[in-house]
């Protein structure tokens, strides 16, 4: 495996045009599960296509395993690719799809032979290997699109937003065979995303990234406690860290509070206690186990949510009083 080293790379494609990615500065260690998240545009697909080789930086280096690889072909580069459309051979069975890059590279047979049994067993697809991939369902074909980049046996494993085609369930299960997959081969791994949740959940390290720049790079817990900034803050958490404007809790700065760092209690005929502000409900979204609370906060009306457990038995309309947890809130310059 291998160390993946940016520096400053930046990406233009016309002459005017606002850069795609710029000063991209980042170090993914050996063996490491990096994750690239952020809102379409950010230039998380374009940062990945360039260590791929498949987009060629205007400016800055990349690097893997100390090699510069910035203007190498693809095939060069020691890498292996897993996109969202499985992009398999539909003509091929699933053995000649896994298969078919080793044999390209004029692999002994019996070496294919191992490999492809190997990555099959691991995979749960030695029952499937003489099927075409239409004959397979989603998951089983991105599972083949895993097998096919295992057997390369790569320096480094890239996916672009892999998982995006598949429904909620099956996502699920694909990020655990995604997690397994990297415990077990200790590879460097760049992953993209735009969901949240598989970045939380997955990564060792996440790279929050905006209109095509870098803005905090940290483990999942710290970017959910300690965003850098009101972008990471608002655009990390399901739901997203509630911002209330300077003067709500600070007359200069943006206070950050996540949802389930905001109390809330019915008013009744009481006055708000000190550290409490006003609020009235908007409405109520009860999942089960808890409840996300939907409220409007003091004469602004500003929105927030509150997440609570269980059942909130609250009203549209109703006063509540809403006290913030001081201890866990974000301040913003």
């Amino acid at each position: 495996m291998a160390e993946v080293e940016f520096s400053g790379v930046q990406k233009v494609y016309a002459k005017g045009d606002r850069p795609a990615v710029t000063d991209f500065s980042l170090t993914v260690g050996d063996g490491e599960f990096l994750v690239l998240v952020g809102p379409s545009g950010c230039g998380k697909s374009t940062t990945l296509r360039m260590v791929a080789g498949l987009e060629l930086p205007t400016g800055g280096a990349i690097r893997i395993g100390g090699q510069d690889v910035t203007y190498l072909p693809p095939k060069d580069r020691d890498i292996a690719m897993v996109f969202q459309n499985y992009a398999l051979y539909p003509h091929m069975t699933v053995k000649e799809n896994l298969s078919f890059a080793l044999k390209l590279r004029k692999f002994p047979k019996a070496e294919i032979e191992a490999r492809v049994t190997a990555a099959a067993e691991s995979l749960g697809l030695a029952d499937y290997l003489q099927r075409l991939p239409k004959a397979l369902s989603g998951g089983q074909r991105q599972r083949v699109a895993l097998g096919r980049a295992i057997v390369r046996e790569p320096s480094v494993f890239l996916f672009d937003e892999p998982l995006s085609n598949l429904d909620a369930k099956m996502r699920v299960e694909m990020r655990a065979e995604i997690i397994r997959l990297h415990n077990r081969l200790g590879a460097t791994m760049i992953y993209v995303t735009h969901d949240q949740t598989e970045a939380m959940t997955m990564g060792q390290r996440i790279v929050v990234m905006a209109e095509g720049r870098i803005q905090q790079v940290a483990p999942p817990l710290e970017i959910y406690n300690r965003p850098a900034n009101p972008f990471v803050a608002g655009f990390i958490g399901t739901p997203p860290m509630n911002l209330f404007p300077p003067g709500t809790l600070d007359p200069e700065k943006t206070a950050g509070i996540r949802p389930e760092h905001l109390a809330v209690r019915g008013r009744g005929t009481g006055e708000r206690e000190a550290g409490e502000l006003d609020a009235v409900v908007d409405f109520l979204e009860p999942l089960g186990s808890e409840t996300l609370v939907h409220i409007l906060v003091g004469t602004m009306k500003f929105p927030a949510i509150a997440r609570l457990p269980g059942f909130a038995g609250f009203k549209p309309g109703e006063a509540v009083c809403v006290r913030p947890d001081r201890t866990k809130t974000v301040f913003f310059n």
